[in-house]
């Protein structure tokens, strides 16, 4: 999975987190609902301006963060 697609990393956004492109909605959001128990399908819901492809993308960061998938780009 190309991240550079889903996410971004700019100064000026949500003080330099994370952020899904097109939205001032961090990775760090994403992982914090599913840990809480909602689903894909709730966060599109809620959100849709979000894809499935865009909460997928914020786990595999996650994962690429804990070293988890090797060379993850």
């Amino acid at each position: 999975m190309n991240l550079a697609h889903y996410i971004e990393i700019k100064p000026f956004k949500r003080f330099g987190k994370p952020v899904l492109i097109g939205t001032r909605i961090a990775v760090a959001d994403v992982l914090s609902w599913l840990a809480h128990g909602m689903t894909t399908s709730d966060i599109i819901e809620d959100f849709p301006e979000l894809s499935e492809e865009m909460i997928k993308a914020c786990l595999f960061y996650a994962a690429s963060r804990e070293g988890l998938l090797g060379n993850a780009s």
